[in-house]
């Protein structure tokens, strides 16, 4: 369905978002240029605009609500270095996030050590990222002791599980790091209630662990969340910004444990991957059921999707999309939204109100307690490899030109 016009406008995208100079642009300049390429003429719209605040921070006008948000910029390397010249950072876990904040702290020059289970599958992991046993690399309880800021990167699951044990070390002076809302939140679940004479903080980045270390290694950085759960040396939300930089995050919102728990559960099992799966599996069915081939089903529903339109959406928007686009294709695909949504709309509905009242949570708590669960996990892995749609995705991945 993709036009010439497509063609060339996806072309002029992916030479925008790989040129070196917007990879180095601040986050709010990239707002204010008002300066994004159109294809059809559009009314003239209001552009975001901030104003400077102390230690750096933006208020931005999104849509007509101010936010605030803090950029890299405003923690320039030496000004990390002089910062937490004295903290250790006693990273627990080496998971997804644990691995690419550990390595963006380390690759900062600051004082990171790694806390795990010896000779565990982690450590022999941290290992292999040069991590040295007994200089940066410890079993747990010694990093906690060593650390002065002490980041709970363990899975949710994990947390509530070694929280008794790890409670006790967390000693007035030290702050507790979290890459999400969800212990302290549902604390009446997790029983994860935290020591009220320490700061409690969070740098959420939005994406996953390689992401956060890739986008790093780029030199572009992640988008992420900050927020304070506690506050008691009056420094807390610096001390969360300094970190979100650290950690590798380009620009930050500001927000609350709540609001970043909420939303992360909400968007994973909606449009991030629940929901875009969902639509995904439908939508090759109907074209299955029709008569139409499994490569042909595959590229109308996924590949389209991921290598022709949705990096149009990611440089300039829905409406630079459409506009890509054949009339044809956009005449549709405008009117179908509207139906989509309204039909949507309650069950998204459903969904917030589910994670809201912490049932999303007492399914994830009951499931990853499971003796079985990484047996469970893997069934239902090997289930969505084995289904058609993504068996056909593997042929039709083989076929583009860089995997020749």
């Amino acid at each position: 369905m993709a036009s010439k016009t497509a063609s060339r406008a996806l072309r002029s995208s992916l030479k925008q978002l790989s040129a070196p100079r917007v990879q180095q642009r601040t986050f709010v300049s990239a707002v204010n240029a008002a300066s994004r390429p159109t294809l059809l003429p559009a009314a003239k719209t209001a552009t975001a605009t901030f104003q400077q605040q102390s230690r750096g921070a933006k208020t931005i006008d999104f849509a007509g609500h101010k936010e605030k948000v803090f950029e890299r910029d405003d923690w320039p390397r030496d000004k990390l270095l002089e910062y937490f010249k004295n903290d250790t950072l006693a990273l627990i876990g080496y998971g997804s996030q644990g691995h690419g904040q550990g390595l963006n702290l380390r690759d900062n020059g600051l004082n990171v050590i790694v806390g795990v289970r010896k000779n565990g599958q982690s450590w022999k992991e941290a290992i292999q990222d040069g991590w040295q046993p007994g200089k940066n690399l410890f079993e747990v309880d010694e990093a906690i002791k060593q650390g002065t800021i002490i980041m709970n990167l363990l899975s949710d699951a994990a947390q509530s599980e070694t929280w008794p044990h790890i409670k006790p070390m967390l000693t007035k002076g030290k702050t507790l790091y979290f890459s999400h809302g969800f212990s302290p939140v549902f604390k009446d679940q997790t029983k994860v209630e935290v020591p009220s004479d320490i700061d409690v903080i969070l740098v959420a980045p939005k994406g996953s662990g390689r992401t956060v270390r890739t986008l790093f290694k780029e030199g572009r950085g992640i988008n992420s969340s900050v927020a304070v759960w506690q506050d008691v040396t009056g420094k807390a939300l610096e001390k969360a910004t300094a970190m979100g930089v650290a950690v590798g995050s380009g620009y930050m919102y500001e927000t609350t444990f709540e609001k970043e728990v909420y939303s992360d559960l909400y968007g994973e099992r909606g449009c991030l991957m629940g929901g875009i799966h969902g639509m995904f599996l439908a939508q090759y069915e109907v074209l299955r059921e029709n008569g139409h081939s499994p490569s042909e089903a595959f590229n109308e529903t996924v590949e389209e999707a991921t290598q022709s339109l949705y990096p149009l959406i990611a440089a300039n928007g829905m409406d630079y999309m459409y506009a890509a686009c054949s009339t044809t294709a956009r005449r549709g695909a405008i009117d179908w939204s509207a139906k989509f949504k309204s039909n949507l709309k309650p069950l998204f509905q459903e969904l917030y109100k589910s994670v809201k009242d912490g049932e999303e949570t007492r399914r994830t708590m009951e499931y990853a307690g499971r003796p079985d669960y990484r047996e469970a996990f893997e069934k239902e892995m090997e289930e969505i490899r084995e289904l058609e749609i993504w068996r056909a995705g593997k042929a039709v991945r083989s076929l583009r030109p860089e995997n020749a």
